[in-house]
């Protein structure tokens, strides 16, 4: 959670910059953001309707399936090499 935060310091930092010198940001517009983000949502849809349609809980699917492809895996999680050590 940390890098995010720092990432979030150095972008609030930049931008700051940005209105200073009265220069436009070279970032993508807010809305070209918020159609990415429905992507990386769309994309998660299928699996869930898949799930209802089997008879499986939602609940639980919902969070093993679209957690880590939207949020990706957060630094410090170690539950992917804790896996690999299992199947070794």
């Amino acid at each position: 959670m940390k890098p995010y935060l720092i990432a979030l310091a150095a972008g609030l930092l930049v931008g700051g910059v940005y209105g200073l010198l009265g220069v436009k940001s070279p970032a993508p517009p807010v809305i070209a953001l918020v159609g990415l983000l429905g992507i990386l949502l769309g994309e998660q849809v299928l699996p869930v309707v898949r799930r209802v349609l089997a008879g499986e809980p939602v609940a639980a699917s919902v969070a093993d399936i679209c957690a880590a492809p939207v949020l990706g895996r957060l630094p410090g999680d170690r539950s992917a090499d804790a896996a690999r050590k299992d199947v070794a």
